[in-house]
């Protein structure tokens, strides 16, 4: 019998991508149940993944005997709730990003999976990937020098026409918008990059359904006297970019795709007057971080997007809100 045994919460479309497929490829990991809303769903994947059991509803993934660990791919309004319940039956927990609504709420997941003494991680895939592991060797060699200024972009594509109003990124009541979903990744990046929890200096955000960002810039300013630009984007007509760019006293650090590196990637280091490039291995971040959910299970091996991260990371969104002049998300 597999070591760790999944039951999903829903039958959201990232499942396959990052749970079911990783899975399939690692002898220590089953999915064994799922349920969605929509029950015709949840057979449609469960007969796709190899699911043997699909249930009522989530409190029923949740207490199957066969399960032992929960996914929580649910709308970001929905993460709160369900990790709850997830720690509260013994169950850790992998939780999709955003972890939460806001700081606060991810600050009771938190302390919840510190009393229970269970994992819970939030799913910020690119963290375990050997290419972003790379970037962060090179930048503490000081392959750059002292750091001066760090850019994060990621744009998403929504086809030739709008996105339609009733996706839950187009939803405030469900969590939506540009930074909760796009934006939230270069935060990441570059809260990791550095290993500093940055000031937000100024925010602009460009609103398409009210109190929902189609597109979000953050500004910072790092306790070690860099600067930074984050931005997320999902407004029409954008073409898909995800990059990170440290320039630093002596060079300049590119990592083209952090996001999804098994899809392509580059990192392109100049310094010295040469220019070098890198490509790793195209193994998918998800395969690595399902590979550290388990460690983490079978050691208690403290992991970098665990929970207390996940709250710092609410916070700088939190502020990067109320920076532009929009409600955080939940209030």
């Amino acid at each position: 019998m597999a070591k760790v045994r999944f039951g999903t919460l829903g039958a959201a479309n990232i499942a396959p991508g990052a749970l079911l497929q990783p899975a399939s490829r690692n002898p220590d990991v089953a999915v064994v149940a799922i349920a969605a809303r929509n029950r015709e769903r949840a057979v449609a994947m469960a007969e796709r993944g190899g699911i043997e059991h699909v249930v009522d509803d989530y409190q029923a993934v949740i207490d199957h005997p066969d399960v032992n660990a929960v996914y929580n791919p649910l709308p970001i309004s929905h993460h709160h709730e369900w990790t709850l319940k997830a720690l509260a039956a013994g169950k850790p927990v992998l939780c999709e990003k955003s972890f939460a609504m806001n700081e606060r709420e991810a600050s009771e997941m938190a302390q919840a999976a510190e009393r229970a003494g269970l994992l819970l991680i939030e799913a910020f895939h690119y963290r375990y990937h050997p290419v972003f592991l790379r970037a962060l060797e090179l930048y503490q060699s000081g392959a750059i020098g002292d750091l001066v200024r760090l850019t994060g972009s990621f744009y998403a594509p929504v086809g030739k026409g709008a996105m339609p109003t009733d996706s839950i990124r187009m939803i405030y009541a469900t969590g939506g918008g540009a930074t909760m979903d796009m934006g939230c990744y270069p935060l990441s990046w570059m809260r990791h990059f550095t290993g500093e929890e940055p000031e937000v200096v100024r925010a602009e955000a460009v609103e398409g359904p009210p109190d929902v960002d189609l597109r979000l810039v953050a500004e910072l300013k790092f306790p070690n006297g860099a600067t930074g630009s984050a931005i997320g984007s999902m407004m029409t007509g954008d073409s898909f970019k995800a990059d990170l760019i440290a320039e630093g006293t002596q060079g300049t650090l590119t990592v083209t795709n952090p996001l999804v590196p098994h899809v392509g990637h580059r990192i392109t280091l100049e310094a010295g007057g040469e220019t070098s490039t890198e490509e790793l291995t195209k193994r998918t971040t998800y395969d690595y971080q399902l590979d550290a959910f388990v460690r983490a299970v079978d050691t208690g091996e403290k992991l970098p997007t665990d929970a207390d991260d996940a709250v710092k990371q609410m916070r700088l969104i939190d502020n990067a809100y109320r920076a532009a002049g929009m409600k955080v998300r939940g209030t």
